[in-house]
């Protein structure tokens, strides 16, 4: 049976991550796999990479298991996403830890909120719209400006534009999600977005990672 895998590298809402898969799966003949087995992810149908934490951490606990070049091989060859921290790490580098060199298999960088006088809060932590900003395979049956979870404190800021396929404004319009060829990335969280989290996974689930 073709199945998901979950890339586990100690970082991220792995059981969270892996009901709400579990619930977009039901009734396909697809299985879910959290793991930390190159081998595994590579083999994967489609592959989800999650996260929360610090950048630094994440990067070090990738290349301690190992996991660096089974990533860059599925994010090169089949429906991949990314979610948080799993989306920042795609890029070239980031501004968290005095300065952190991610995966660079996407070009741009990640930014740290800049609050300035503002009244907001850092991180950026509850419900927001996203703005679609085309119509990609994963927003089937998302209304526009659906509210998604979010948390985070940094936000990509890539070098193609045109590749942003999500908006929210926070501070700042970021990026909250982003498609390039068979890599899809969202800054917030499908798995803590109810019911539109869950439709968001089940279209992952069916894409075939051509937009």
């Amino acid at each position: 049976m073709p199945y998901v895998a979950i890339i586990d590298y100690g970082m991220g809402n792995l059981r969270s991550v892996s009901k709400a898969l579990e619930r977009a799966a039901e009734g396909k003949k697809i299985s879910i796999k959290v793991t930390s087995n190159p081998q595994v992810i590579k083999a994967a149908e489609r592959v989800v990479f999650p996260g929360v934490g610090a950048i630094r951490d994440c990067m070090q606990e990738l290349r301690n298991l190992n996991l660096e070049s089974a990533i860059r091989e599925c994010a090169a060859n089949k429906p991949f996403l990314g979610v948080c921290l799993g989306m920042q790490a795609l890029f070239e580098f980031s501004e968290e830890n005095e300065g952190t060199p991610c995966f660079g298999i996407l070009s741009g960088k990640v930014c740290h909120f800049n609050a300035n006088q503002l009244s907001l809060k850092i991180p950026h932590m509850g419900w927001n719209i996203v703005h679609q900003q085309y119509n990609h395979p994963l927003w089937q049956d998302i209304p526009q400006n659906s509210r998604f979870y979010f948390v985070h404190s940094y936000y990509i800021v890539p070098q193609q534009p045109s590749l942003i396929t999500g908006t929210t404004d926070y501070i700042t319009t970021f990026a909250s999600a982003f498609a390039q060829k068979n890599i899809f990335l969202a800054q917030f969280h499908p798995e803590k977005s109810q019911q539109l989290g869950v439709q968001f996974l089940t279209n992952f689930l069916t894409w075939n990672g051509i937009t």
